[in-house]
C-alpha cells in the first residue's frame, strides 16, 4: 500500500515538473514572440507532448486521494452502507477503464514506433509519449483495483 502511494505521490511531482518546465517553455517563447520576433521552433507541440503526459501522470494521485468528481445527487440520502458498494464498484469500472486505455496506449504505441511516426517541426518520436503514459494509466488501474478490492486504503498507506 504504502508503494502505490509514493508511486502515485512521484507521478504527481513528475507531473507538476513537466507542467513547470512547459510553462517556462511557453513563457520564453511569448516573450521572444512578443520582444525579439523569434519564437521557440516547435513550442506547441513540446506543449501538447507534455501537457498530455503531464495529465496521464495525475492520475493515480487523483484516484489514490479520490479527487474524482462524484455525482452524489441520487444516493445523497442513502444509507452509508451503500454508497461504500457503489464507491468501490465505481472503482472497479474505473480501473477496468483504465486498463483498456492502457492496453490501447500500448497499441498505439507500437503502431507508432513501427510506422516512425514523429511530430511535424521537431520530429520527436510519438511512441515515446505513448510509453510515458501508459505506467500512469497501469498504476491509477492497480489504484482503483485495491479500493474496489480493499477499500479506502490511503489511510493505512501512510
Amino acid at each position: 500500500m504504502k508503494l502505490l502511494s509514493a508511486l502515485a505521490r512521484l507521478c504527481a511531482i513528475l507531473a507538476g515538473v513537466l507542467m513547470t518546465l512547459i510553462t517556462l517553455v511557453t513563457c520564453a517563447s511569448l516573450i521572444g514572440r512578443n520582444t525579439i520576433g523569434t519564437t521557440l521552433l516547435g513550442d506547441y507541440e513540446l506543449t501538447a507532448v507534455t501537457a498530455g503526459a503531464a495529465v496521464a501522470l495525475f492520475l493515480p494521485w487523483c484516484q489514490l486521494k479520490r479527487g474524482n468528481i462524484i455525482v452524489d445527487f441520487f444516493t445523497s440520502k442513502v444509507p452509508d452502507s451503500i454508497n461504500a458498494v457503489l464507491d468501490r464498484f465505481g472503482a472497479l469500472v474505473l480501473a477496468a477503464v483504465m486498463t483498456l486505455l492502457a492496453w490501447r496506449t500500448v497499441v498505439g504505441g507500437i503502431n507508432s514506433y513501427d510506422s516512425q511516426t514523429t511530430t511535424m517541426m521537431l520530429g520527436f518520436p510519438e511512441w515515446i509519449v505513448y510509453a510515458a503514459i501508459v505506467p500512469p494509466l497501469c498504476l491509477t488501474s492497480v489504484i482503483a483495483l485495491c479500493q474496489a478490492f480493499v477499500g479506502n486504503f490511503e489511510e493505512q498507506a501512510q
